[in-house]
């Protein structure tokens, strides 16, 4: 649960600490929510990510910051397991008898791959499968968190065109009220703050959680295809779970998946 809603809370923690200790210091929030400001930053954002990645991409922006703050969990343990017995029960009745057992995998590519076997693919046949999926998957990915990591660039510059306009604006009233003109350059620096705030508390920080989804999906593919090969080798159930778990981080190894 911590892992699933871990970037939620980080969104929180960050939003609490600035705007909180702004409040503290005596500020309003209605010194920070001026509309001007806000359609530069964000409508200038959102603008160079349609001009650079298509509308397309950008239509896909929603969900993309749904998966990185509710992210897809990957129960690798149960896996390893259902591999495990499957192989035990390959290994009595022979690999055929476990092709009604695929529905067992919660995952399509372990299932896909496992198909593949039981079909008669041989082990360099579904390397080159894998590797193509893999391939096409990270290509993917990396093409939607570049839109985030770009993101994180064009919200700091449209903040100080946001700052510049507003100092521009500033200084074609001097001589007014030194009230107006002293309310009119905090204005224009809010630009700056919205910029700043939402490229290092939105935009990079999706980028990376996405990254990290990106890793674990990998993961989990990279686990099952050598599972599937090895339940094709037909070694045996003990050397199967060696295996797989010898592809886990060392705290993961000493766990109960290792016992």
């Amino acid at each position: 649960m911590i892992k699933k809603f871990g970037t939620t809370f980080g969104l929180i923690i960050g939003v609490f600490s600035i705007f909180g200790s702004f409040i503290f210091e005596g500020g309003s929030l209605r010194a920070l929510f001026i509309l001007s400001s806000l359609i530069i930053v964000f409508g200038g954002t959102f603008s160079a990510v349609i001009i650079g990645f298509g509308l397309d991409k950008f239509s896909n922006i929603y969900k993309l910051i749904q998966l990185a703050y509710f992210p897809k969990t990957y129960n690798i343990e149960k896996l390893i397991n259902t591999f495990v017995e499957l192989s035990m029960k390959a290994r009595r009745e022979g690999i055929l008898s476990i092709e009604r057992d695929l529905k067992k995998f919660e995952y399509l590519f372990p299932r896909k791959m496992t198909k593949f076997a039981l079909d008669g693919t041989d082990a360099e046949s579904l390397q080159i499968l894998a590797q193509l999926e893999l391939k096409a998957m990270q290509e993917r990915h990396f093409s939607n968190i570049q839109i985030f990591t770009k993101m994180g660039g064009y919200a700091p510059t449209m903040g100080i065109i946001g700052t510049v306009m507003g100092l521009i604006i500033t200084l074609a009233n001097a001589g007014t009220d030194p009230n107006v003109l002293i309310q009119s350059i905090a204005t224009a620096f809010i630009a700056t703050l919205w910029g700043v705030f939402s490229a290092n508390l939105l935009w990079l920080p999706i980028g990376d959680r996405l990254k990290r989804c990106h890793l674990e999906e990998k993961n989990m593919m990279e686990i099952s295809l050598e599972a599937v090969l090895t339940l094709q080798s037909g070694e045996i159930p003990s050397i199967m779970k060696a295996r797989l778990v010898g592809m886990l981080p060392q705290r993961d190894q000493q766990g109960r998946l290792a016992a």
